[in-house]
This record gives C-alpha cells, structure tokens and sequence, in this order.
C-alpha cells in the first residue's frame, strides 16, 4: 500500500507540475503608439502561445500618432466625453476606456518614427501621457518602445547627409535620454533592427538590381531584394479610376521585420530566451527565423547593443 501510494503521490506532483508548466505566465499589457507598436504586436502572441505563456493586449493605436495627437483626444474626451475626437482608438475608445478595462503590468509609449530622432519634439506632451498613465492605471510599469530607422533607400525627405546610419543614430540618443531621464526600461526594437541589419548571417538590405521603379509596369515588382526587414514596392488600385500606381513602403516592418520585433518584445516582457521558439510565421523561413530569434535574444538579454556609427 505505501508503494502504490507513493506512486500515486509523485503521479499527482508531476502531472499537476506539468500543467503549471503548460499554463506558463501571463502578461498584460496596453501598447499606446501607431503603426509601428502594430509591427511588433502583428507576431507577439504567436510567439507567447508558442512559448506556453499567454498574454492580454490592448492596443491605443492611431496611425502615424505622436505624442501631442494622443493628448489631444485626451484633452477631448476630458473636456467632453461624449465628443467623437475623444473616443479615436479601435472600437471607438477612449484612452482612460483602455487604460481601466484591465489591470495591466505594462503600458508602453513611443514616439512617432519621423520625429523618434528629434528629442525636442517629446515634450510636453510625453509628459502629460505618463501623468493621464499613472492616474488611471497607477499599477502599471510604463516602459518606451524604441522605434527604428528606415530602410536604406529610403530618401530621408531629401535631407542632405541623412541616410539610415543617421537616424538609427538619432533615435537611439533621444530613446535613451527620455528612458534615462524618466527611469524608464526601454523595449530596445530599433536596436534589435540596427543589430540585424549588421549582422553576417542577415545584413545590409540588397535591392533588385533589374528593377527600375521610374519603368515599372503593373504588376511588376522586385524579385531578387535580400535581406529586407521593411516593407517595400506595392501597387495600389485607384478606387474611381482602376489604375495602379506603384507605391512604397520602406519604414514598417514586413514580416520577418515584424517576426524579429515580436521576439525582442518576448524576451523583454517574459524573460525568457525565444531561441527555439517554434512559432514560424508564413514568409519567413526556419533559418531565418533561428536568426532572427538569435539576435533578439543577443539584444534584450545579452544586452549587445549595436554602437550608433560617427
């Protein structure tokens, strides 16, 4: 009898160990931001459920939104909360609607890519984000989500001497000294990027050589561009007129991109390593995703930071 209690005991210890293990952790987290909070949340689930761990998430996102825009539909809904402009978020939210529905762990705010490397243009209102923050969701740590720099060809805006090398340079600088100054952690996406892009086993974007975008006719698009973690050349129906016109995007992440950000978001959020991480999204190959999952890991936890060039 003893034996076969015994045995019993140590069944329910490890069946009831292995469940814990299966449930993992969860974390709850709001992301205020725009498109590019979007990138990096497009993979993060699947790599948290891969993981065994689970995740909530909600998302105040607005389209190219800067930090003065999201306080300007607070000031809205303050001053008015049955006013439209107060209510801008997914499901016609409000910003205190969000931050209230859960008790969250994590708020993270970011500024908007074209002005991540202008520090200046942070304040006031990053300020009065982080008060409206700690009024309604006291609980929660607010950490800043680092955005990135653009692909290499992209034209800067035809700024003279301004190219990826730049703006990786200026970004990091004005993450790092509102991070600092606030205390903040800081979620370190455009480093991981940078750190991909000088990485032997990915490297610098390579774009088509056969490919002229002043030529190109529908639907012709480039078939030999390597290493790209940006989006790129699309064409676009005209709704009225059906014709296509070739645009571009070379600023959000495309899918390994968005892969590679919602690894660093794992490792940064869960403490834990995402190598071996079996989620693969479609587009992005194993060996890729080894990779990609090698350098988010090399950045978050190992801290390998890639040094902002001269």
């Amino acid at each position: 009898m003893c034996a076969k209690l015994y045995v019993f005991l140590l069944a329910s210890v490890t069946l009831l160990c292995a469940n814990l293990h299966a449930e993992g952790k969860t974390v709850k987290i709001l992301a205020i931001g725009n498109s590019f909070s979007n990138n990096a949340l497009h993979y993060f689930r699947d790599i948290v459920l891969a993981s065994s761990n689970q995740v909530v998430t909600a998302h105040a996102m607005i389209g190219g939104c800067d930090f003065e825009r999201h306080m300007r539909h607070v000031d809205a809904f303050e001053a008015n909360p049955e006013d439209p402009a107060g209510h801008p978020y997914p499901g016609k939210k409000s910003l205190k609607a969000l931050l209230t529905q859960e008790r969250w762990e994590y708020v993270t705010i970011q500024q908007v890519s074209h002005k991540s490397f202008k520090p200046e243009t942070f304040q006031p209102h990053a300020d009065r984000l982080i008060a409206y923050i700690r009024k309604h969701a006291p609980q929660a740590e607010i950490v800043v989500h680092q955005t990135w720099a653009y692909r290499d060809d992209h034209p800067f805006w035809g700024l003279k001497d301004f190219n990826t090398d730049v703006m990786y340079r200026g970004l990091r600088a004005a993450y790092d000294g509102f991070a600092k100054e606030k205390g903040f952690r800081l979620i370190p996406s455009g480093d991981a990027m940078e750190a991909a892009r000088r990485d032997p086993a990915w490297g610098k974007f390579i774009p088509d050589p056969t490919f002229d975008p002043k030529t190109a006719v529908y639907p012709a698009l480039p078939k030999n561009e390597k290493r790209s973690l940006h989006g790129g050349y699309n064409w676009r129906k005209d709704a009225k007129t059906g014709k296509f016109t070739l645009g571009w995007d070379k600023f959000h992440a495309n899918p390994p991109g968005e892969y590679l950000l919602g690894c660093v978001w794992f490792e940064f959020f869960f403490g834990q390593s995402v190598v071996g991480n079996s989620f693969l999204p479609k587009g992005v190959v194993a060996a890729d995703a080894a990779t990609l999952q090698r350098i988010a890991h090399s950045v978050v936890t190992e801290k390998k930071r890639p040094e902002p060039k001269p």
